[in-house]
């Protein structure tokens, strides 16, 4: 079923880092993103082990949930500069019209423009 490629919970072949397969890391080590899924951070703890897949061409680091911290919120000023620059990106330069998606920056203003709307 699975491959035991990059099976190494030892970690003697790899790095020194217990090694697992795609899907196969143990309870209690997980991803940033499942981490930050569950409103958490690594914090300043080292790297628990890692996942190989892809033929190795592909690495995710594990940490222990058991060491993370809670996420610190967004400071008011963070927020506000986001929402800045969210209306910066989603303006069209050239209508003046504000769009619920960023601006393709391959064309630097909104489709209608470029198709040939006020160019």
């Amino acid at each position: 079923m699975f491959r035991t490629e990059f099976d190494d919970p030892e970690g003697i072949r790899h790095g020194g880092l217990p090694t697992f397969n795609y899907r196969c890391a143990p309870v209690g080590l997980y991803t940033r993103r499942q981490l930050a899924a569950e409103g958490l951070t690594p914090g300043r703890q080292p790297i628990a082990g890692q996942i190989f897949w892809r033929r190795g061409n592909r690495v995710a680091y594990l940490y222990r949930r058991d060491l993370a911290v809670p996420k610190r919120p967004a400071t008011d000023a963070q927020l506000r500069a986001l929402m800045k620059a969210w209306v910066a990106l989603s303006t069209c330069p050239s209508c003046q019209t504000e769009y619920g998606y960023y601006i393709p920056k391959r064309y630097g203003e909104c489709l209608a423009c470029f198709e040939g709307g006020t160019r």
